[in-house]
């Protein structure tokens, strides 16, 4: 079987055209659930940040009247990279809630048995504290409902949420999403 013909002089039959998914959506090398990266891998680059900031002041304190190399930048760049570092120390909080655990505990805010629903992994607040964002739609078809609720993902506790009727309008459509 060829896929690709080499020779454009060459007339392919209809038995040897091959369309052929990518790899990364063949099914058959499934490998198990996606784990979601924790965000606490902020820490690595904001230790680099914080030695080389600290060395740049050690620097700037021993040779700063004996060196031409050493001046005030040397010093100013020292303490911005220390101060980003830190930064990075205190928003690379650990996530211990996974999506799983952030969808029940939104489908139990919500009021209505939830049917399609899609978590998303957000930052909030100034100190990036990482949060899920939870949309769900109820069972019916189509769904009479849908929400949104944001839950702590350190905590698991309910940040915010809301519930309203369904605007959207599927009357046009049968039961398998097609016109």
């Amino acid at each position: 079987m060829r896929a690709v013909n080499d020779d454009p002089q060459e007339q392919l039959s209809d038995d040897e055209i091959v369309d052929a998914l990518p790899e990364d959506l063949d099914l058959s090398e499934f490998v198990g659930p996606y784990t979601f990266p924790n965000n606490n891998r902020r820490r690595i680059p904001a230790t680099i940040y914080l030695v080389l900031g600290l060395a740049c002041l050690a620097w700037w304190a021993v040779a700063n009247d004996s060196s031409p190399l050493v001046n005030t930048g040397i010093l100013w760049g020292g303490a911005g990279l220390v101060a980003f570092g830190a930064y990075g120390m205190v928003a690379g909080w650990t996530l211990r809630i996974d999506e799983t655990e952030a969808l029940v505990t939104a489908s139990g805010v919500v009021g209505f048995a939830v049917g399609h629903a899609s978590a998303q992994q957000v930052w909030h607040g100034v100190l990036s504290r990482p949060t899920w964002r939870i949309l769900c739609y109820s069972a019916e078809n189509p769904p009479a409902q849908r929400g949104i609720v944001l839950v702590d993902g350190v905590g698991g506790g309910v940040l915010e949420y809301f519930v309203e009727e369904n605007p959207e309008d599927w009357s046009d459509l049968d039961g398998s999403l097609t016109a």
